[in-house]
């Protein structure tokens, strides 16, 4: 099944808010501050979030930004190479992950590691890296006093610092080959990765997307851990949006009925009740693009769409979704506390106020 749509826009209302705590600039240690925080300066303020790898399926990086949402401006700060060690992987920034903050009207701070330790097990495996605090402090300054929108900071930072650098990250992965005594991965693969993007966006565009493609496909024959489907069926989606880039992604679940289509993110839990809050707010996050899809089409058949979250445990009795007039029931036929209750409203009124589904059920 072929599915495009385009996004014109993004509309959404955060509800699920998290209280983050504030920190000025002269406090500013990235290695030690939150994955996510508020950064004050005078009368500035911006929500900040981090990544601890270009890779989106790594350590709820989009918990993190959801997290810095309902600030006025927002910054994530992404390394565009995680390099971990010869018997470890390999990550590069896509041209993707820096649209999607676009829309979002993220700033994306490009960043590098400068040191690491050398992992207590794996002979050609290094760990706990952290970024250059320099690096990243002068390009937030920057941003301070930028008064353009997300969209040209991010498509100039591309266009204009991220080759160069790429030789930061060269020399400072050198440094750290010496330093620890372990093996990293060829040097000549950081060299590639340089001459794809080269200059040119459209080029470094390209690559991308033959990359995501590939990903999206391999995903499609995989069926992650953390996921509990009624169908065991992926489905890919291609996303056209308003800067001319596409997203090339996968929902876990799809169901199509009456013209309708039912585009499904699902988190599961098999030791809770519940899918943990990172789980939840890194499928909302997803929720936010699904939720605001214009012009779909079904293998070139326009129809309409409905975005729901599933959330799914072997411990839930019966089933609910947001929509429903019976939640005081299903709360007490599971022993809801008062927190998990409150967990629930919150969710079910984004879902309400956003105009998609989110389903509590157990797990077949």
């Amino acid at each position: 099944m072929d599915i495009i749509a385009k996004i014109t826009g993004i509309e959404y209302k955060i509800h699920f808010k998290e209280d983050l705590k504030k920190f000025s600039l002269n406090e500013f240690d990235i290695n030690s501050l939150p994955t996510s925080f508020i950064l004050e300066d005078k009368n500035i303020s911006f929500a900040i979030s981090k990544w601890v790898s270009p890779k989106r399926t790594r350590s709820y990086p989009y918990e993190r930004v959801y997290n810095t949402l309902s600030g006025a401006k927002k910054i994530t700060i992404i390394p565009i190479v995680k390099d971990e060690g010869f018997e470890g992987d390999r990550d590069f920034i896509q041209w993707d992950t820096v649209s999607m903050m676009s829309i979002l009207d993220v700033y994306v701070v490009l960043a590098y590691y400068e040191n690491a330790e050398k992992h207590k097990t794996r002979k050609n495996k290094i760990t706990k890296q952290t970024f250059s605090n320099e690096f990243i402090l002068n390009k937030t300054k920057e941003i301070i006093n930028y008064h353009s929108s997300a969209l040209h900071w991010n498509i100039n930072e591309l266009k204009l610092n991220l080759y160069n650098l790429i030789d930061k990250v060269k020399h400072s992965y050198s440094q750290i080959e010496k330093k620890l005594n372990t093996k990293l991965h060829s040097s000549s693969g950081l060299d590639d990765f340089q001459k794809s993007i080269g200059k040119d966006l459209d080029l470094f565009m390209e690559v991308s997307r033959k990359k995501s493609m590939e990903a999206q496909a391999r995903e499609i024959e995989t069926n992650q851990p953390k996921e509990f489907l009624k169908t065991l069926t992926k489905a890919k989606i291609t996303i056209t949006n308003y800067l001319g880039g596409k997203y090339f992604l996968t929902v876990d679940e799809i169901d199509l009925e009456d013209k309708m289509l039912y585009l499904i993110e699902s988190k599961h839990s098999k030791s809770s009740i519940l899918p943990s809050l990172n789980d939840i707010k890194d499928g909302l996050l997803k929720l936010i693009l699904l939720s605001n899809l214009k012009e779909v089409t079904v293998d070139g058949k326009k129809t309409k769409c409905t975005a729901i979250l599933n959330l799914t445990s072997l411990k839930i009795k019966g089933s609910i979704q947001s929509d429903s007039t019976e939640v005081e029931k299903f709360f007490k036929a599971n022993s809801f506390d008062k927190k998990k209750i409150e967990l629930v409203h919150k969710i079910f009124k984004e879902a309400k106020e956003n105009n998609f589904l989110i389903r509590i059920m157990r797990a077949k």
